[in-house]
C-alpha cells in the first residue's frame, strides 16, 4: 500500500471540526503547497500534461505550452485537437485495465516549429481499475534523434569493419557445412555406381579389379535408401546456400542503401504479395495467419520494393520468434495524415533492457541473426519519412506497426477560439 500523506489525510479526518482560522490555515498551507508544485513545474525542461478520462485538459506546464503552441484558455478542451496524433483510444484502454505500466509513444508535430516528441502516459490512479485521467509526460527528443543520426553516419567507416569480419565469419560456417555435405554424396553416388553395373566406378584410384563379396550389386530397396540419404544432404546444401545468399544480401543492402523510388502505390497489395512470398515457410512453421487490411486504403508514395523488404524482415523476425502453433498478425489502416501496416506475433515478447537496443547494427537476440534486418527496416522507413511504433510483453509477444505520409507533410494550424 503507497505511503499516506501526512498533512492532508490528518487535515480529512477532522475537517468538519475545523473553525474558520483553522480552515485558512489549511488553505494557506494547500495554496503554499501548489506554488511549491507549479514553481517546480515549470522549471524542468519535459513537458507535463494532465487530462482527465474525457481527454480534457486539466493541468500544463510552461514546457508542455512551448511544445505545442498552447494559449492559457486550453483548459478543458480535448486534448486529440492539438495531439491528433496521439492514440487515446489505447491510453483510455491501458488506464481502464489497471495494473502497473507505462505507454510509451514517438510522433512529430510541425507547430509551433517542427519537433520529434517522446511522450509517456501513466494513470493517475496508479494501478486500480477503471479510468479516472492520465499523467502525461512529454520529452524533447529532437536533439537526441539528430544526433543518434549523426552518430550512425559517423560510425559508418568503423562499422564497415565489423561489418566485414561478421559476414566472414557467418559465410564460413554454411561453406563448411557445404563441403562436407558434398563430400558425403561424392561417396554415396560412388556407391550408386558400384551398385548400377557391378564394378568399382571407372577412374576410382585403388579400385580392386576382382568383385569380393560387400562389392556385389546393390539391391533396390538399398538403392532407395542411398537415394533418400543423397536428397537429405542436398536439403541440408539447399538450406545453406540459401542462409549464406540471405546474409550477403543483408550486407550488401546495410552497406549501399539505395534512395527509395516512390511512387503512388497500395500498401495492401504489397502485404499480400509478401504473404504469398513468405507462405511455404510460414506453412512449415506451422503458424497461423490472420490478415485484417483495411478497406479503400488510399495508395500512397512508397517503393514497393523497399517496402516489402521491411516486412519480409519483420515477418521473418516473427516467425523466428515463435514456435508451431503461433499466430501471425497482419493489419493495416489508416490515420490523419497517413496510413499503417502491423505485424504482430505471439512469441516470448522483447524484455525491457532490450528494445532500447534492437535497431542497432550487429545487435540480436537470435541464435543464427546477423543484426541487421531491423536496421535496415528502420533507415527504410526514415527514408519514406515514416516511423516505427514498437509494442511488446514478456510472455505475450510484440508487435511493429510502420506508419507512413500519404502526401508531403505540410504545417498544421490551429483553429481560432470561438
Amino acid at each position: 500500500m503507497a505511503p499516506k500523506s501526512s498533512f492532508l489525510d490528518k487535515v480529512l479526518g477532522r475537517i468538519s471540526r475545523l473553525d474558520a482560522e483553522g480552515l485558512q490555515t489549511v488553505v494557506q498551507r494547500l495554496a503554499s503547497e501548489r506554488t511549491f508544485l507549479e514553481t517546480l513545474f515549470n522549471t524542468i525542461e519535459d513537458g507535463v500534461l494532465v487530462v482527465d478520462e474525457n481527454a480534457r485538459i486539466l493541468y500544463f506546464n510552461q514546457a508542455i505550452a512551448r511544445f505545442l503552441g498552447f494559449q492559457a484558455d486550453v483548459e478543458g478542451q480535448p486534448i486529440t485537437d492539438f495531439i491528433p496524433e496521439l492514440d487515446w483510444d489505447k491510453i483510455v484502454r491501458f488506464d481502464s485495465a489497471g495494473g502497473q505500466g507505462v505507454v510509451r509513444h514517438e510522433f512529430e508535430i510541425h507547430f509551433p516549429r517542427p519537433r520529434f516528441l517522446r511522450l509517456y502516459a501513466a494513470p493517475l490512479d496508479g494501478r486500480a481499475e477503471g479510468s479516472s485521467g492520465v499523467a502525461l509526460i512529454v520529452h524533447d527528443a529532437t536533439e537526441a534523434r539528430q544526433q543518434t543520426f549523426e552518430a550512425i553516419e559517423s560510425e559508418r567507416v568503423q562499422a564497415l569493419k565489423l561489418l566485414a569480419a561478421s559476414v566472414a565469419h557467418e559465410i564460413g560456417n554454411p561453406l563448411n557445412a557445404l563441403h562436407i555435405h558434398l563430400q558425403l554424396m561424392e561417396r554415396e553416388i560412388r556407391k550408386l555406381k558400384k551398385g548400377s553395373d557391378g564394378r568399382p566406378a571407372e577412374g576410382t584410384p585403388g579400385a580392386p579389379r576382382s568383385r569380393s563379396r560387400s562389392q556385389a550389386p546393390l539391391g533396390l530397396a538399398e538403392t532407395g535408401d542411398i537415394a533418400q540419404k543423397l536428397e537429405q544432404f542436398l536439403g541440408v546444401a539447399k538450406g545453406e546456400i540459401s542462409r549464406l545468399d540471405y546474409i550477403v544480401t543483408q550486407f550488401l543492402q546495410a552497406m549501399r542503401p539505395t534512395p527509395p523510388q516512390m511512387k503512388l502505390s497500395p500498401l495492401n497489395e504489397v502485404v499480400l504479395k509478401t504473404l504469398e512470398l513468405l507462405q511455404p515457410e510460414l506453412d512449415n512453421r506451422g503458424l497461423h495467419v490472420k490478415s485484417r487490411l483495411a478497406r479503400q486504403l488510399p495508395i500512397t508514395p512508397i517503393d514497393p520494393v523497399q517496402i516489402q523488404q521491411v516486412l519480409v524482415n519483420l515477418v521473418k523476425n516473427a516467425m523466428q520468434a515463435m514456435t508451431k502453433g503461433g499466430t501471425l498478425s497482419l493489419q493495416t489502416g489508416e490515420g490523419s495524415d497517413g496510413v499503417w501496416v502491423g505485424v504482430a506475433d505471439t512469441g516470448g515478447g522483447i524484455p525491457q533492457e532490450q528494445i532500447n537496443r534492437i535497431f542497432e547494427p550487429f545487435f540480436t537476440t537470435k541464435e543464427k541473426g546477423s543484426g541487421l534486418g531491423l536496421m535496415i527496416v528502420q533507415r527504410i522507413v526514415r527514408a519514406h519519412g515514416g516511423r516505427i511504433e514498437l509494442e511488446s510483453q514478456v510472455g505475450r509477444g510484440t508487435t511493429f506497426r510502420i506508419w507512413l505520409p500519404l502526401h508531403e507533410r505540410k504545417p498544421r494550424l490551429l483553429e481560432a477560439p470561438a
